[in-house]
């Protein structure tokens, strides 16, 4: 398991095609979050996917995880995640997401973590939101073919 104490993060370890949605289908925040859990509860490692749903949108009412440029990075640790778990999720047309600067949300990560490893939580969102913040990948990531090239981008990111 990746502890705070790994020097190295690479997100394409917890990130997998199957954890990818080109298109999500969400109208809304609640919509989208949902469709994402679904994502992650297809890894296995999620115990129960009511309970993260609701930890996702309690985490939500604290602050929006929509950072701005286009990009959400909606979180939660749990103790019903045995493992961390990421899912990419793009929805082509946009939702208000609530996000800092104002401007629809594109692009999604969610981020499942064990409720005991908060410092590999942190480092993990710390380097999701250091590779978003490049303007150049945000923009290959919302323009994307596929899942493919979805995987080949967060690995160079």
């Amino acid at each position: 398991m990746f502890t705070a104490r790994n020097s190295e993060i690479k997100l394409s370890n917890f990130l997998k095609e199957k954890y990818i949605c080109l298109e999500l289908k969400g109208k809304n925040k609640k919509e989208i979050i949902v469709e994402l859990v679904g994502l992650i509860a297809a890894s296995g490692k999620l115990k129960d996917k009511r309970l993260f749903v609701n930890n996702i949108l309690k985490r939500e009412k604290l602050g929006s995880t929509g950072i701005g440029n286009g990009v959400g990075i909606p979180h939660s640790k749990s103790k019903k995640v045995n493992d961390f778990i990421l899912a990419f999720g793009r929805k082509n047309s946009g939702i208000d997401f609530g996000a800092l600067d104002g401007e629809k949300t594109y692009i999604f990560f969610m981020l499942a973590s064990p409720e005991k490893n908060i410092g590999g939580h942190l480092k993990l969102l710390s380097e999701i939101s250091r590779m978003v913040r490049d303007k150049f990948i945000s923009d290959r990531l919302k323009s994307a073919n596929s899942k493919k090239e979805i995987l080949k981008i967060i690995s160079l990111g």
